[in-house]
This record gives C-alpha cells, sequence and structure tokens, in this order.
C-alpha cells in the first residue's frame, strides 16, 4: 500500500506535511523508521503527562548539558565534541547540537548550556551563528534567570575582533538574567592544551550541578545525525591527516592574468577519505627550505639544534620546515619575539594595537624576523612561534564524479616586497614547491551547512573568482545524479580571456542543460566595472521568480567585501521586485537563511 495511502484518512497533517513525512521515510532503513516511530510515540506522551511502557526514553530537559557549537571551519565543532565525550564519561547526559539548527523558542527552557563558537572576519559570528546571535540580540530574546551557562571561544589574534562573538554571547547571555557558571576562556590557534584545560575546570563546575538535578541516571536520545554528518566515517582528521599525493598542478588563468589560480588534483587512493560537495579539504603545508635557512641566519641558531615543540623533540629544521608559522603574521608573535630580543622598537610597535597590524598587514612572520636579526637560542625561537594551521579549501569536485580523488580550485598568495617576491603558505607550497607525485597531508572538513538539496529543487549559485569551487562540484553532482532541478551560476573575474575559469567544463553544462543559465562578469573588460552583484540586480526579477519556486541561494568567495554586496544587491531585488519593506526584506532572507534556503562559504 502506498505510504500517502496509509496516512491519509483522518490525517491532521496538511498536504505540504505530508510531502514532507513521505520524503524522510523515503531514506529511512526499516530499523530507521522503527527508532524513529519510538521517539515520536515517546515523545507524544511526554507532551499529554503519560508514559508508554517500553517506548523510547524522551529527553529530560532539565537535566541535560546542552553544548552548542558556532563553527566556521570545523575547529569549534570538534572541541565541543570532546567536551560532550567528557562530560558523559563523567556521566552526564549531553545534547550536542550545530547552533544553526537549534530552535531558539527552547533557549528559555535550558537549565545548563555551553557555547562553543569561532568568530568570523571583523568580529562577526560564524554563519551558522548568525540566526542565534540577531535573536539573542533581538527583541523576541527571553529572560533566562534559570539558565546557567559557560562560553569558550575560538579565534585567532591575527585578526582584531579576536573572539569577539564569544564575548557578545557570554555578555548578552549575563545581560538577559542567566547565570555564568565558568568564566569565559578566548583561545588563539594553537589552542588544543588551553581548550582541553578548559574543558576539565568547567566540567568540574557543571558536573555536581548536572547529577543533582537527575542528569547522571538521564538518557538522551538524539535525533538521527544531529550531531554529526550520517555516513562520515573518515578516519582521519586534522589532528591525524592522511598522506596523499598531488596527481595534477594546472594553472587555468592565462599567462598575462593578474591572478595565478591553480586547479589541483589529489588523490585519495588509500586513505579512506570521503567527502560530500560543500565540503573542504584541509591542507597541512611544509615552509621553503630558503625561508627556514633566512630564519636561521638571521638569528644564528643551528639547523640541528634540538628544541622541544608541544611533547615533540625534533631539529630546529625539521620545526621550522613542517610545525611552525612562518608566513601568516599576527600580533603575539610580535610581542613574544620583541622581548625575546629585547627590541625597542618592536617593543614600542607592541604597545600600539593599531600600529602593530598595520605593520602586519604588510608583513609575513619571517619578514619580522630578517627585518630585525637577533642572537637567540633555538629553543628561545620557537617559543616565539606558534604552530602552523593548515589552509582550508572549499572542494571543487564530487565523488560521484572523480571517485578516489579530491580537486581544488587554488589561487596562488603571491606578492612582492622589502625587494623579494613573497608566496602564501599553503598556495606557494601546493603551486610552486609540491612537485606532482609528491605527498601532502590532508583532511576532509565537513560542511553541513553548504550542502546541495533535494534534486528536483532550483539552485542560485554565486561564485566570483576561486568561489566557483563548491559550485563545480554542485554541477558535478547534479549532473551524475540526474537531477531535474535548474542550475543557475553567477561567475565573474576581472577579464574573460584570462580569467574565465573552468570555462569550456561550464559551456559543456550550458550545452547540455546541466546548467540552465550562466551570468558572468568580467569587470575590466569595459570602461564601468561589472561585478556579479551588478548582474544580480539586471536579473532581479527573474531571481526574484526563482526564489518563489523555492530555489537554493548559495554564495561562495570573498566575505568582507563581495558576500556583502551580493547581499546588499539581494535585498534592492526583494524590495523592487517583490514589493518588501527594507525592513521585509532582511526578514524575508533571515528566513531563507533559518530554513538552509540562503548559505553561504565565505572567507
Amino acid at each position: 500500500m502506498p505510504f500517502t495511502s496509509l496516512i491519509a484518512p483522518a490525517s491532521p497533517l496538511n498536504a505540504q506535511q505530508v510531502q514532507d513525512l513521505q520524503k524522510l521515510v523515503s531514506q529511512l532503513n526499516p530499523i530507521q523508521q522503527a527508532w524513529v516511530s519510538g521517539y515520536l510515540a515517546a515523545a507524544a506522551q511526554l507532551a499529554s503527562g503519560t508514559a508508554v511502557a517500553g517506548a523510547a526514553a524522551a529527553p529530560q530537559q532539565a537535566a541535560v548539558l546542552t553544548i552548542l557549537y558556532a563553527s566556521q571551519t570545523g575547529n569549534a565543532k570538534g572541541v565541543a565534541s570532546k567536551i560532550k565525550a567528557a562530560a558523559e564519561a563523567q556521566g552526564v547526559a549531553v545534547q550536542l547540537q550545530d547552533i544553526a539548527s537549534y530552535k531558539t523558542n527552547g533557549l528559555v527552557k535550558e537549565k545548563f548550556l555551553i557555547i562553543v563558537t569561532s568568530t568570523y572576519g571583523e568580529g562577526e559570528p560564524p554563519e551558522s551563528a548568525v540566526s542565534f546571535h540577531k535573536f539573542l540580540f533581538g527583541k523576541k530574546a527571553p529572560k533566562l534567570p534559570d539558565l546557567q551557562y559557560a562560553v569558550l571561544g575560538l579565534g585567532d589574534t591575527s585578526y582584531e575582533f579576536f573572539c569577539k562573538t564569544a564575548q557578545d554571547f557570554d555578555e548578552q547571555l549575563e545581560a538577559l538574567g542567566a547565570k555564568r557558571l565558568y568564566a569565559r576562556a578566548d583561545l588563539d590557534v594553537d589552542y588544543a592544551d588551553a581548550a582541553a584545560t578548559w574543558q576539565q575546570g568547567a566540567l568540574e563546575v557543571f558536573s555536581p550541578l548536572l547529577k543533582a538535578s537527575g542528569a547522571g541516571s538521564a538518557q538522551v536520545i538524539a535525533w538521527p545525525g544531529s550531531t554529526a554528518t550520517a555516513g562520515h566515517h573518515n578516519p582521519y582528521d586534522k589532528q591525524n591527516p592522511a598522506s596523499a599525493e598531488l596527481a595534477v598542478n594546472q594553472k587555468i588563468t592565462a599567462r598575462n592574468s593578474t591572478k595565478d589560480v591553480r586547479h589541483i588534483e589529489i588523490s585519495l587512493a588509500d586513505t579512506g577519505l570521503t567527502y560530500q560537495p560543500g565540503d573542504a579539504l584541509g591542507v597541512f603545508f611544509d615552509n621553503d627550505p630558503a625561508l627556514v635557512d633566512a630564519v636561521l641566519q638571521a638569528t644564528g641558531t643551528a639547523a640541528d639544534a634540538e628544541v622541544s615543540f608541544g611533547a615533540q623533540t625534533l631539529t630546529l629544521r625539521d620545526a621550522l620546515q613542517r610545525e611552525l608559522e612562518l608566513t601568516q603574521s599576527y600580533p603575539s608573535f610580535v610581542e613574544k619575539y620583541a622581548a625575546a630580543t629585547g627590541n625597542s622598537e618592536l617593543q614600542q610597535l607592541a604597545t600600539d594595537k593599531t600600529a602593530l597590524r598595520a605593520y602586519l598587514a604588510e608583513r609575513q612572520t619571517a619578514d619580522v624576523i630578517l627585518q630585525h636579526p637577533a642572537q637567540l637560542t633555538a629553543q628561545a625561537l620557537v617559543d616565539c612561534l606558534r604552530k602552523v594551521q593548515p589552509r582550508l579549501y572549499s572542494i571543487a569536485s564530487s565523488q560521484a564524479e572523480v571517485g578516489e580523488e579530491v580537486h581544488l580550485t587554488v589561487g596562488v598568495v603571491r606578492f612582492d616586497a622589502f625587494g623579494q617576491t613573497h608566496l602564501g603558505g599553503a598556495s606557494g607550497f601546493l603551486a610552486e614547491r609540491l612537485e606532482e607525485g609528491g605527498k601532502v597531508r590532508v583532511f576532509v572538513e565537513h560542511n553541513d551547512n553548504f550542502r546541495l538539496p533535494d534534486n528536483d529543487t532550483p539552485v542560485i549559485m554565486i561564485g566570483p573568482g576561486t568561489g566557483i569551487a563548491p559550485f563545480r562540484a554542485f554541477l558535478q553532482e547534479r549532473d551524475n545524479a540526474g537531477a531535474t532541478g535548474q542550475n543557475w551560476l553567477f561567475f565573474g573575474n576581472p577579464h574573460f580571456s584570462r580569467d574565465f575559469l573552468y570555462q569550456v567544463e561550464l559551456q559543456d553544462y550550458l550545452k547540455r542543460g546541466v546548467l540552465s543559465k550562466l551570468d558572468v562578469a568580467f569587470s575590466r573588460d569595459q570602461a564601468q566595472k561589472v561585478y556579479v552583484q551588478d548582474k544580480l540586480q539586471a536579473k532581479g526579477a527573474e531571481v526574484w521568480n526563482w526564489l518563489q519556486q523555492g530555489a537554493h541561494l548559495y554564495i561562495c568567495g570573498d566575505g568582507n567585501r563581495m558576500a556583502k554586496d551580493v547581499h546588499q544587491a539581494l535585498l534592492q531585488i526583494a524590495e523592487t521586485h517583490g514589493g518588501l519593506s527594507a525592513d521585509a526584506a532582511a526578514d524575508y532572507f533571515e528566513q531563507l537563511r533559518e530554513t538552509k534556503r540562503y548559505q553561504k562559504d565565505v572567507y
């Protein structure tokens, strides 16, 4: 008997709910269907105040530690998962959830809450936390006198608004009447040890209170997939990257282009790594040996001197080449290096945060050392530097198309300064120093907040420059799935003849109907600059029509300017072609964000 026939008679569900339920059930195996049946039965009995013998235990909200993570690159999720495991080991029931999918109307019912959050850009919440942040600071935010909480911030001191989102959450929860159980910590990129210390201290406070509330005997049943992506069983992660092989390094911009963009293909054979369109690849890299030699000479240190780095003992050369950051600059290095060398100029500079950031904007970490050489011990030099962090690249392929490979679209960071050519750490390694066939350490960073919808749903993709990467993966995925949903891509770059990334592929997709519409903006090919946001507004009526038909909207690329300009263009489209007021337009796109119809992968 068809599923719809089973629920049609006297059904309290509307047509859309029936359709949604049918779609969910079709994706579940019999065991999962039985689990859902028991879960819903228990929830219904709990709501009516009765109990069902043998039914699945329903969550006991007052006795649960809720842990929310707001992650831009996956770090906050990793830390939150470790807190969850440690709490459960102490007999505490835990609900771990991505803050993007958290129902804000449940906040007033929470008793114990930990938030682990990163910060993006100029002190902004990560994309997954935008809605929660707006709610917390909005008119609908409730008073929270019964909530006890703690906040852990992850950030990067190279940015001016270090851990601003964590500070916002911490201060606003207190302002709403909640009680801070444990002091907030704001952690830099090398956060692992400090996060473990914070975790231990926080649970020493939370656990006794939770157990006293009955949490020790409670068992929380999480909705399948609520804390992790179903089907992800990769054996490698950031702490344990896989060793993969560089298969292809191909320049895809013209010789006379102002940009150097590489199409990178990495073999995942024998790694077991899997990914989905929308995920990112974390890439560890070795520093340039010539740069390492220059630093050794400037500091008068011996390459073979033994140094301690974390739990490791290794030579200084190995530490500088594989373990320590020499390219990305950050204020705390200048402070430490100034103190270690007694350099009065740097010490003075370190006292002026604005001047220090302007100084570092033009320099890599190694530049500071080379411009201020000083005799140091090997260990003192290591203690000044921080652990190198992997760079994350949006994956530009679908495994349905490429199998045991992963493709990247890498813009090479290259600039001339102080009489020398400078290269970015990871982009320089992939493009210039790693030979095809050479090994690179990688891991997959899953991003469940940048996912394709069902195959019959239309999508609008806005990805200028290397922002096209995930949309190449989207198109490959939909092509192989035989998806019927229409696909509209907006792409931009300076010049048609020099910078049209993946031109042949896109034109083939257009010819075959996989790509329904392609709008391009080559900003320097005419007197007046034209960008993707201009193309969007020019097609505003049609864009609005697609959105009204249920299209999902995606943006990938520069978050500081492009994504904000595109958002403003979308607001204008809603006002002009949807007849909405400015406030209603903002609310409309906020609703799209909350229902995951408006997703961003920005950097």
